[in-house]
């Protein structure tokens, strides 16, 4: 419901050229960082996780913990967020850095 209202709302921005563009299981070693990049989607269309090589996972908006650990508040696909959450559940996470809240391991979510 919150996207779409947000989808009718025409605000205004600034159009960007990216510099590069992440892909599903692209390595960020070139840049420095021993990690991997996730699509996740379900919360977004675009939603991306980076999980590093030490199996902590940068879930975005995902994943939130402001009581406990949960899912996305807001979900603009529940088939797409579920079999992201089943990818998910094959991969060495331990630790889940969501976008909002504390991290959490993830064995107490996923």
């Amino acid at each position: 419901m919150f996207l779409r209202r947000m989808k009718r709302r025409k605000l205004p921005y600034e159009a960007f050229k990216p510099d590069f563009f992440l892909t599903d299981n692209q390595s960020l070693s070139e840049f420095g960082f021993n990690a991997t990049v996730l699509h996740i989607p379900g919360h977004t269309k675009g939603s991306i996780g980076i999980l590093t090589d030490d199996g902590d996972l940068f879930a975005g908006d995902t994943f939130t913990n402001r009581k406990k650990p949960d899912g996305a508040m807001y979900i603009e696909n529940e088939i797409e967020l579920k079999n992201s959450v089943e990818r998910l559940k094959k991969l060495n996470i331990k630790t889940i850095y969501p976008g909002h809240g504390k991290p959490f391991e993830s064995r107490s979510f996923i």
